[in-house]
């Protein structure tokens, strides 16, 4: 499959120093890209699910896991093909929060999160604990659009966007790493923006 190394936007000025490297500011815009159909998935079907390596293997339909304690991530996204976006509001539940209910055993080292569509994407379990991660729903105060990963998305906002799962259905933890679509297609397989780490090799 081939790898697109992304778009680049024309004329653009000195670099913002909040953008990590190689990245614009999308300004106002959100781009949208994706590999797959955007689903149509209902909140009454919707469901959740940590397995593997936790004690106590747990799914939350809808109603469930808005119950949780709530979170909010305030900042910057950044997506692999060049584009960042500051200033955006996500709400919903933290990794953390999650976790601490299904009881992660000590050889859980590697997440790997899926969506309802068969996406899958693979993660060090440091970088959706502490803080770092989370499942949300609304963004900028309102519902989460489809096209963005509605009606809930994984969202992990220190690494290249595409870690964020789009249409989340749940993560499995693992004691080795398991590589998910696009790392199995070229892309790297942390994805941190300041290092620029977008393909294997970088």
């Amino acid at each position: 499959m081939p790898i697109t190394r992304g778009f680049t936007r024309r004329g653009a000025s000195e670099p913002d120093p909040r953008l990590p490297p190689g990245q614009y500011d999308s300004g106002d815009t959100w781009p949208v890209l994706h590999t797959e159909a955007t689903p149509q998935i209902h909140t009454d079907t919707w469901t959740f699910t940590i397995d593997g390596l936790v004690a106590t293997p747990t799914t939350w339909n809808w109603r469930e896991i808005r119950a949780l304690p709530g979170s909010r991530y305030q900042g910057a996204i950044h997506c692999v093909t060049t584009w960042s976006k500051f200033g955006m509001t996500f709400d919903g539940v933290s990794v953390d929060s999650l976790l601490e209910l299904a009881g992660p055993l000590d050889n859980a080292a590697f997440v790997l999160a899926r969506s309802h569509t068969g996406y899958t994407t693979n993660l060090p379990i440091e970088d959706v604990t502490d803080g770092k991660a989370w499942v949300v729903w609304k963004v900028n105060g309102a519902p989460l659009e489809e096209i963005h990963g509605g009606p809930a998305r994984l969202l992990v906002p220190h690494l290249y966007f595409w870690k964020s799962a789009k249409w989340v259905s749940g993560m499995t933890l693992l004691a080795e790493d398991q590589p998910g679509f696009w790392e199995r297609n070229g892309y790297h397989d942390r994805g941190d923006p300041w290092l620029e780490q977008r393909y294997q090799g970088d």
